[in-house]
């Protein structure tokens, strides 16, 4: 029989050995376009438990461990991945529910329900992912359960089952397949499950991997140098910057000598080549305009200028959010909206739209069940919509709903264009039912074009890619490849106009110039027919070059 220490010992265990493995699941990806990793979100799923389990004493019993985890699971689950992981550890719990202690036949009854809760929860199971290996695993433990006893023997029949099974994926996926890699869900629950098996045969719990220790002269160790000052606002502006050394540069020590005329916390690191600065001060152009003196300003990092009297105000309000437990807000109007977006200009343009509280994320920074939760509770409506506006943040989304009596509807939308085109149908002289229905239909008439890079080599849907091409993607799926930005828009936008349109929206990123989008918009408007006009929004978003609305 497991007790209850021992079983929150395997589980944080469990959780310290995937981040530490991670990034060798990050790796076995074969999508190329950047995206939210599976390793990474399994690991901050599973991840978000371990403080919890740590508090809980020796004598606890394996129901409570359950529950602790699953909670802390759900809460913290992200992307698809981490969903489908806290649906089994939830299952789980259910299965443990009421017991001190559990043996093989607990297990296997709970690793069922952990695997079906799994199952329910994603509309259209594909087979040879993590889904696959869950279950095979589960069959396998309810067979070892029935000839044997041991736990010992138990766990390891389970992981040898799991393991055998994620070989497997590699031919039930034709992506799989040609990429010559397993699939990347499966290898994450078979590390977890693997290093809770040690724990149970008599291992002590992983110990984390060590951070490879920064250069003395980094930026890095630079700011963790100065953070001793972040608290003290007697001045407005936390200045920093780095400098090359010009020729002939004068002794550092004037530049510090100057900076304490005109500000505190003044620190000036220097070495052969480089000279770091960080002061605190009400005048941080008289700061850089005297440091030109010394030498020139590098690209990486850029001068950083930031007002810490805002920052503390933020601090401040998010401590007592943390103090209210999130609360619920009063109700102050009928409907209420979340959406889940990244890039200030595409946040500005959903909260001019309505949106109550934006949660920032979307692709390869997938947030949370607990962040789209907390925003949901703080939005003053009656019914609130979320919109999730990334494919991979839906099952995040509706977990929330479970987390909360408030009318919640989540619209599936999978693009900022399909988000966009949602709000703008909303009516607020029509009820629940009809504005999901128009909100819907809205979306789903948009067009969305995607313009991004490749992360890495790979071979997908007939495409051979190297890292760094320009991929185009059609609606999710992808298009084609090209070599230049421009070109591939045009193309991309040509071939969305193809089915008619009367408007398209380019909205270009942080890595996109204002004098560039707007020389693409004057390419695309000569291209187009007369009829269709183009707009050009700054939507300042990572990752996507240009997303193009076609309607």
């Amino acid at each position: 029989m497991i007790n209850g220490a021992l079983f929150r010992d395997a589980v944080i265990s469990a959780a310290i050995t995937l981040n530490n493995r991670k990034r060798e699941v990050d790796e076995l990806n074969v999508y190329p376009v950047p995206d939210g990793d599976t390793g990474t979100n399994m690991s901050m799923t599973i991840g978000n438990a371990v403080e919890e389990l740590k508090r809980l004493p020796d004598n606890v019993s394996v129901s409570d461990v359950a529950s602790a985890a699953a909670s802390a699971l759900l809460r913290g689950a992200r992307g698809n991945s981490g969903v489908i992981l806290s649906l089994i550890f939830r299952g789980i719990s259910k299965g443990l529910s009421g017991l001190n202690e559990a043996g093989c036949e607990d297990f296997a009854r709970a690793l069922e329900l952990g695997v079906k809760a799994a199952y329910k929860a994603v509309m259209k199971p594909v087979e040879g992912t993590i889904l696959t290996v869950s279950r095979c695993a589960a069959e396998k433990a309810k067979e070892s359960a029935i000839s044997n006893s041991s736990d010992v023997i138990f766990w390891s029949d389970v992981c040898a089952e799991a393991e055998a099974t994620l070989a497997k994926t590699t031919e039930m996926l034709p992506q799989l397949k040609k990429a010559g890699v397993v699939d990347a869900g499966g290898m994450g629950f078979t590390i977890i499950i693997r290093a809770m098996y040690e724990v149970f045969n008599g291992g002590s719990i992983a110990e984390p991997a060590e951070v490879p220790a920064e250069e003395e002269n980094s930026i890095e160790a630079f700011r963790t140098a100065v953070s001793q000052y972040d608290d003290d606002i007697t001045f407005t502006y936390c200045t920093e910057f780095m400098l090359e050394k010009n020729e002939n540069c004068p002794d550092p020590f004037m530049l510090r000598a100057y900076l304490e005329t005109i500000g505190d916390c003044v620190v000036v690191v220097d070495d052969e080549k480089i000279i770091k600065v960080h002061v605190h001060t009400d005048n941080p152009g008289k700061a850089i305009q005297k440091g030109l003196e010394f030498g020139y300003f590098i690209n990486d990092p850029k001068p950083k200028i930031e007002n810490m009297r805002i920052q503390h105000q933020n601090k401040v309000k998010e401590a007592e959010q943390l103090e209210n437990g999130f609360a619920p807000a009063v109700p102050e109007k009928e409907f209420g909206f979340v959406a889940v977006a990244a890039g200030h200009g595409i946040e500005t343009l959903f909260t001019d739209l309505g949106v109550d509280f934006v949660v920032r994320g979307g692709q390869t920074m997938n947030p949370s069940t607990d962040d789209i939760l907390r925003a949901i509770l703080a939005t003053p409506a009656k019914t609130v919509f979320v919109l999730p506006n990334n494919k991979n943040i839906i099952m995040a989304a509706e977990q929330a709903v479970k987390l909360t009596d408030k009318s919640v509807c989540v619209l599936q939308t999978r693009t900022i264009p399909q988000g966009i085109s949602a709000m703008m149908a909303f009516d607020d002289s029509v009820g629940l039912a009809e504005n999901r229905i128009n909100m819907t239909k809205a979306f789903e008439k948009v067009q969305t074009g995607l313009v991004t890079y490749a992360a890495r080599d790979s071979e997908f849907e007939g495409h051979a890619i190297k890292e760094g091409e320009i991929l185009a993607l059609d609606n999710g799926k992808l298009a084609f490849t090209e070599k230049d930005i421009n070109k591939a828009t045009v193309k991309l936008t040509k071939k969305l106009c193809k089915s008619g349109a009367s408007y398209v929206t380019v909205i270009y990123g942080s890595d996109v110039t204002e004098e560039n989008a707007e020389q693409l918009q004057q390419l695309l408007q000569s291209k187009l027919s007369d009829k269709i006009e183009v707009m050009l929004v700054n939507g300042g978003q990572p990752v996507y070059y240009y997303i193009i609305s076609v309607e």
